[in-house]
């Protein structure tokens, strides 16, 4: 099986059935016996293609009378070589032509000869792509996102800020990893990978990160698995030491798999204190507590709990708790572009009251004099700013912190005194307040 053949049946997967992508595609690198290169440009189609679909999809519909009437595999395989032939200058437009035509020959003879007639067009005629609309379906064409989403980024952040947010929703991710201070220091680390043929640099915005640019797959390396490192966005990063820990202090962290975030405020108490991780779904604490035991973290406790259920044992427990509550990822685009295509309006709605829920049960387990951090990886206001304002209009013991953490040109320092953080290449967009309990 080629390279695109298997990127178009991980795509036809996550489309279709609405697998999550970085899990398919790591599933079919690992069964697939591909070189380095094949496996590159498996992962650049899968995320290309998915990032860039809207687009690909206006091209398509240039040439045909109904892409709806169309079998979905067929349309996947026009994707593919549509995203290669547009986005791609290192595959030439009749190598892409022919290999879709034989791949659809595996699905129809009659399939086959759509996507020839289809492909050649284009190649004839893609200068004069046509977009049906109006401005917003001009955007959609140009950033490849839903219509609704770019009204909604307009009406939350003016249209300048929006045109930042889109164009950083498709830049493509950097690897950044965190250094384990538990177990290394900073500039060791840096050299060692080094050493082992990385070619990095010192993170964007986070003092413990190392951005990635070149290399072999982090996740074998030797430093990976000794637990010196953990790979993490810098947007991440910048979460858990919002906190202002010390050492012994009681911190629990509501919403905890995978791991990122428990095990960095783990480190930051330099495995003194407690930390409770909380997860709603049972088989997700055990990749929090693969983490923990390979970072050499022993401060961590795992346990089942609903976020959104109060329990009792648990109040006026903490010092410092963390809700990184489940959010719509609209800020995570970027590694995760299916969420373009899977996300409805209503379901962004629907997500406000149980984050609200969360805080509301989180309040409670946390001691006067405590310190709360509510983060979500969107850059919808509704479960940003506006859940902050609802939940000081009901705590008069509630007080938002200042968050300040120098000048970058994707922190929107907002007038509540929370941190937007915009998409670019370095960050996902992210969101964080700081919330202090006076009594």
């Amino acid at each position: 099986m080629n390279s695109r053949n298997i990127a178009r049946k991980i795509i036809q997967r996550v489309l279709s059935e609405g697998a999550y992508s970085n899990i398919v595609l790591s599933n079919e690198l690992n069964n697939n016996e591909l070189s380095d290169k094949d496996k590159a440009l498996v992962t650049e189609i899968v995320y290309g293609t998915l990032r860039r679909k809207k687009t690909i999809d206006v091209i398509i519909a240039n040439f045909v009378r109904d892409m709806t009437q169309m079998d979905d595999g067929i349309v996947n395989i026009l994707r593919v070589a549509i995203y290669q032939m547009h986005f791609l200058d290192k595959v030439p437009g009749y190598a892409a032509v022919n290999e879709a035509v034989e791949e659809a020959k595996d699905i129809s003879l009659e399939g086959s000869k759509l996507v020839n007639g289809i492909l050649r067009s284009y190649l004839k005629n893609e200068k004069e792509i046509t977009v049906k609309g109006n401005r917003i379906d001009e955007l959609a064409y140009k950033y490849s996102l839903q219509p609704w989403m770019i009204r909604l980024f307009i009406k939350q952040y003016g249209e300048e800020k929006t045109m930042q947010i889109m164009s950083g929703l498709n830049a493509t991710p950097k690897v950044t990893v965190r250094i384990n201070g538990i177990k290394g220091e900073y500039d060791d680390i840096y050299e060692k990978l080094e050493e082992a043929g990385y070619e990095i640099e010192e993170g964007y915005a986070c003092p413990e990160a190392i951005s990635i640019k070149g290399g072999s797959g982090i996740e074998k390396n030797p430093l990976f698995a000794e637990g010196l490192i953990t790979v993490q966005d810098e947007s991440a990063m910048l979460i858990a030491p919002l906190l202002d820990l010390q050492e012994e202090e009681t911190v629990l962290d509501l919403c905890a798999a995978p791991g990122g975030k428990t095990t960095h405020i783990a480190e930051l108490l330099e495995n003194t204190g407690e930390v409770l991780a909380f997860d709603l779904y049972e088989n997700k604490l055990s990749l929090i507590e693969e983490n923990v035991a390979r970072l050499g973290i022993t401060n961590v406790k795992t346990e089942e709990m609903d976020a959104c259920t109060l329990d009792t044992r648990f109040i006026s427990h903490a010092d410092k708790i963390l809700i990184d509550v489940p959010c719509s990822g609209l800020g995570i685009i970027r590694k995760k572009p299916e969420i373009k295509w899977n996300k409805t309006r209503q379901q962004l709605k629907d997500l406000v009251p149980i984050q609200r829920k969360i805080m509301e049960n989180a309040w409670q387990y946390l001691k006067p004099s405590g310190t709360l951090v509510y983060s979500t990886c969107t850059l919808n206001k509704e479960e940003n700013e506006e859940n902050i304002k609802w939940f000081l209009s009901n705590h008069s013991d509630a007080t938002v912190q200042k968050i300040f953490l120098g000048k970058k040109d994707n922190f929107i320092y907002d007038k509540d005194g929370s941190l937007t953080i915009m998409p670019n290449e370095y960050m996902d967009g992210f969101y964080v307040a700081k919330i202090k309990k006076s009594y």
